[in-house]
């Protein structure tokens, strides 16, 4: 099948890439961001509640990254601000050179798909009712979708192999199948930038890799960039071309999975005594040390 979801910007396939032969190489981010911080409101002893950043790292198309991190650690935070849910007190987040901050409602809705871990519905909705939701910031009404709507909602579903579920009602469908539904919506927005919190949290190892791998095909395919919440250490070094590290608010560490995983970084933000092997792909494998006896590896961590 060849797919319908292309993003809003323009950007070149690797084939002209190749094509372009004299032609720079060099190809600009996506989505840069800048010593961007943010404190949510003071205490009534005048404290702050909670601070983040400041943060800086860059994210070029067809590229995932993986913010890491424990519990609390300011990742949903950052996910709102890259959204542009909130504005950073501090630095910039931009998206194709622009702030994300001064786009409009609709325009970033058209560039931005935001998943994220729960998703409340007010009313009961069929499957691909609930996906075609996204076409919404294209000016749709979904009581009188266009032959385009129902095309990209047709392939968003196929794209995370859910067709078969098109008629089921939302409230019918088990949890695993809803993240990949929820993934089908933001698809049809066909926005160049997908945010995912917590994408695989209800899901077993098995529906945690297949997600992952169909999110890897779908970056690639349209020239996508992805930025993924979690804190799961191994699929984030299987899956990431970049990782950015927070603990307490603040970002430890960014950069590629083998330059972010060094075993004292790692031990000091999850408080656990871990060991980092580097495999022959180029890519680390995170397993505990001296638990009872030898090393315990770590499957889902």
């Amino acid at each position: 099948m060849v797919s319908l979801l292309k993003p809003n910007s323009k950007s070149m396939t690797r084939a002209e890439d190749e094509a372009g032969g004299a032609v720079s190489t060099a190809v600009p981010p996506r989505l840069s961001v800048e010593q961007a911080s943010y404190a949510y409101s003071v205490t009534h002893r005048g404290g702050l509640r909670f601070a983040l950043g400041p943060v800086s790292f860059e994210a070029k198309s067809r590229e995932i990254v993986t913010i890491l991190g424990p519990n609390a650690s300011g990742k949903s935070t950052l996910l709102k601000i890259l959204a542009g849910l909130v504005r950073p007190l501090s630095g910039f987040v931009r998206l194709d050179g622009t702030e994300v901050g001064d786009l409009d409602p609709r325009t970033r809705a058209q560039k931005i798909a935001l998943v994220q871990q729960e998703s409340t519905l007010v009313f009961p909705l069929r499957v691909w009712e609930y996906v075609g939701q996204g076409r919404y910031p294209h000016g749709r009404n979904l009581r009188f979708e266009s032959e385009t709507d129902s095309l990209m909602v047709g392939n968003a579903l196929a794209q995370v192999n859910v067709t078969d579920l098109r008629d089921r009602w939302m409230e019918e469908i088990s949890g695993g199948e809803k993240q990949r539904v929820i993934l089908a919506r933001a698809l049809a927005q066909q926005a160049s930038l997908l945010l995912l919190d917590e994408p695989t949290q209800h899901l077993d190892i098995g529906g945690k890799v297949q997600l992952l791998r169909q999110l890897r095909k779908i970056v690639d395919q349209n020239s996508y960039t992805a930025v993924v919440v979690t804190h799961e250490l191994n699929l984030a070094a299987e899956f990431s071309d970049r990782v950015v590290l927070l603990s307490n608010g603040k970002c430890q560490i960014s950069g590629t999975p083998g330059e972010v995983y060094q075993p004292e970084i790692l031990e000091n933000v999850f408080h656990a005594p871990l060991e980092v092997e580097m495999r022959s792909s180029g890519r680390p494998r995170v397993s505990l040390r001296d638990v009872t006896e030898g090393k315990e590896d770590l499957g889902e961590i």
